[in-house]
């Protein structure tokens, strides 16, 4: 070491709490009352002890202020933060920092500070443009699966928002990296919210079913850029449910206006994006017993019910006492009203058999031929008739003429008269004779249909005793009696009760052979001969 490093100096050594004192000593006495304008910056209220600390700032400096608790309760004007004040105190050093303040005796307001005003004028602007919407705002998903988070992962508002969702309902957190202070930390935070909107969702990055947008809290300008256009626009178009968490509660940000909620804190975030898995358990649990409660009662209540209405509900036997006593009733009047019937039916059957019989229906054919015979005379005497009438008619018309008429004129005439009879003479008999001839087809159609003649055609045989009367039941045929089985082509002998063989009937005369039906022939007189 040289003499000259070792050689004592003249200044007097003095310590470094002198010093600050000195100091303190020279600004008090330098500046004593002042009157400082400035712009609130920092004010977060008054501290717990009721002191109150912010800053007092322009374009260039910024001043630290403080006001004690005796004078803050004395204060006309409350502090607000960025607002213009003139404060009025004196100039002060705290050697806990090698700083100087100044401490406040009163304060005046001097006008909204010009941070503030830019901020309101961005305010209106975006608010005019519906970026600020409740319409806009959707709902948190209850239970996402995702939650995104766009802040700084170096701070502390990340490691708090973990450690909250750890506590209530882990969940799976994707991490954006920004910067949340800075020139460059409103595009960074804009590009995050914008980023994990552009996720797909299949894709190796799961997409986030909610977004926080997270910082501490600050000063004014520290958290300015959360109030630039960029980010709250990236805010509003979010697809993704967005939650702000910038700053404390009494710090307010554009983008709490634009997010679909705002969270006072970032742990209060994290409350907000997921519920609490003990608390979900404890109520599905209670809900369950109250389901199986529920259950068992309206399961006993049914029961009692039903042991009621069974109660008051008759026996098998009283419900049927009643149906079977008619059912009775009707079955001894069943058998006399059959008897009744088929005697109604029997007497019914003979009255119109009676009235089927051959030789009265032969009768009244005879009378239907001899009554189309009749109109066919009718018929013919009336034509001829006429036609001597129209004849009678023509000679008369034709002696009226003019005896010079040329014969000519006469020959048409004739000609033309002559067509109509020539149509009139086959038309009209053939018309009468047609329709008296279906009518007689239908009276023999309906013959053929009631007499046993068409049974027999069917394969069905008439049964005759000796008498030759039909048999119409068993019970009157006796052992040994002589049958005769009349069939469509012939009759067959036969003995009943015997085994032995029918003994073939002698010969019975055929029957004459039917006249055919009389058909009228279509007579045809020469009317003009």
């Amino acid at each position: 070491m040289s003499n000259t490093d070792s050689a004592p100096s003249n200044a007097p050594e003095i310590t470094v709490s002198e010093l600050s004192a000195n100091l303190k000593r020279t600004v008090e006495d330098a500046f004593g009352y002042v009157r400082v304008r400035g712009e609130i910056s920092g004010y977060r209220g008054p501290h717990s002890s009721g002191h109150a600390y912010f800053c007092l700032k322009d374009e260039n400096a910024r001043l630290d202020a403080v006001v004690w608790k005796s004078n803050f309760s004395r204060l006309k004007f409350k502090p607000e933060e960025g607002m213009e004040v003139v404060a009025t105190g004196k100039i002060t050093t705290f050697a806990g920092k090698s700083s100087y303040q100044i401490v406040i005796e009163s304060l005046a307001p001097a006008g909204v500070g010009a941070l503030m005003a830019l901020l309101e004028e961005r305010r209106k602007k975006l608010a005019a443009e519906g970026l600020f919407d409740a319409s806009r705002k959707r709902p948190i998903p209850f239970l996402p699966e995702v939650v995104g988070v766009v802040t700084s992962p170096t701070g502390a508002v990340i490691r708090d928002i973990l450690h909250r969702l750890s506590d209530r309902f882990p969940r799976r957190v994707l991490v954006w990296p920004v910067r949340v202070q800075g020139d460059t930390s409103a595009a960074e935070v804009a590009a995050g919210i914008r980023g994990f909107n552009a996720l797909p969702k299949d894709g190796p990055i799961p997409r986030p079913d909610v977004l926080i947008v997270a910082r501490g809290g600050g000063s004014l300008e520290d958290l300015w850029s959360f109030n630039e256009e960029i980010v709250v626009r990236a805010a509003a178009e979010s697809a993704i449910p967005l939650i702000s968490a910038v700053g404390h509660e009494t710090d307010t940000t554009l983008i709490d206006h634009a997010a679909d909620r705002r969270a006072p804190t970032p742990t209060a975030s994290a409350e907000m994006a997921v519920p609490v898995r003990t608390e979900l358990l404890a109520n599905v649990g209670t809900c369950g017993a109250r389901l199986i409660g529920g259950l068992g009662r309206f399961v006993q209540g049914r029961r009692t019910e039903l042991r009621s209405a069974a109660r008051a509900l008759a026996t098998p036997e009283a419900l049927l006492a009643g149906p079977r006593q008619k059912l009775d009733a009707l079955s001894s009047r069943l058998g006399p009203a059959l008897v009744a019937h088929e005697r109604t039916k029997r007497i019914a059957f003979s009255n119109v058999a009676a009235r089927l019989q051959k030789g009265v229906l032969t009768a009244r054919l005879d009378r239907c031929g001899e009554r189309v015979e009749t109109l066919a005379d009718r018929k013919n005497r009336a034509l001829r008739t006429n036609t001597r009438t129209w004849h009678r008619r023509f000679d008369v018309s034709a002696n009226r003429l003019v005896p010079n008429l040329p014969k000519r004129n006469i020959a048409d005439a004739r000609k033309h008269y002559a067509v109509p009879a020539d149509r009139l003479k086959p038309a009209l008999p053939q018309r009468l004779i047609g329709d008296a001839q279906r009518r007689l087809d239908n009276a023999f159609g309906l013959l053929r249909a009631y007499s046993y003649q068409g049974v027999l055609d069917r394969g069905f045989a008439l049964v005759l005793d000796q008498s030759n009367q039909p048999i119409r039941s068993a019970g009157a045929v006796a052992p040994g009696d002589a049958l005769t089985l009349k069939f469509k082509d012939g009759e067959v002998a036969a003995t009943a009760g015997n085994d032995a063989a029918p003994q073939p009937a002698p010969p019975r005369a055929k029957p004459a052979a039917q006249k055919p039906e009389p058909r009228l022939a279509s007579k045809q007189d020469d009317l003009f001969d």
